[in-house]
């Protein structure tokens, strides 16, 4: 379901303007070697204002991704490319805001559909579809400061780091 933004054309009214927003940036075509899918809270619909685009990717050469990615989005509005250490795995990520949205491109040399991120929305999204009630109670946390992962796992009593948490329920449960 997630390996194209489409589904967004027929979604709420927040996830069709994300829609226009990211093919009027071209994000999908001009990065596309990189396998880019958006995550995260707008494509399961728990998303809050000031909730972000995040895309991500599978990067290997960091400095032609910051070239690439410098050249086409350069010019937004708080453009800015950072490169950190995450859980052992170096990452890229570049954040601007276009179209009211902040955009969120993350990339670490792993196939997109390994990454925590498109996991945690997969198993996500399978609990909103077979448990539809969470979705407002998920809402509710997030507006009270929970980021995404903690607020699933809050309502479904899993204990210790939430983003392994999360991950071990999928597993046990056999969504991921």
């Amino acid at each position: 379901m997630f390996d194209t933004i489409d589904y967004l054309r027929f979604g709420n009214n927040n996830q069709k303007r994300a829609y226009s927003a990211i093919e009027n940036l071209g994000i999908m075509y001009n990065l596309s070697e990189y396998s880019p899918i958006l995550c995260g809270t707008l494509p399961i619909g728990v998303d809050i204002v000031g909730s972000d685009l995040d895309i991500i990717m599978n990067v290997v050469n960091f400095p032609l991704f910051e070239k690439k990615v410098t050249n086409l989005y350069g010019n937004q509005q708080d453009f800015i490319i950072k490169k950190l250490i995450i859980r052992n795995v170096p990452v890229i990520i570049a954040n601007f805001m276009f179209e009211d949205f902040k955009f969120e491109l993350f990339g670490q040399p792993q196939p997109v559909k390994e990454q925590h991120a498109y996991l945690h929305m997969v198993i996500e999204n399978s609990l909103l579809q077979h448990y539809p009630c969470l979705k407002d109670e998920v809402i509710n946390l997030k507006e009270q400061g929970f980021k995404t992962e903690p607020a699933f796992c809050k309502l479904l009593g899993l204990e210790n780091d939430p983003y392994t948490a999360l991950l071990e329920f999928g597993k046990r449960k056999k969504i991921i």
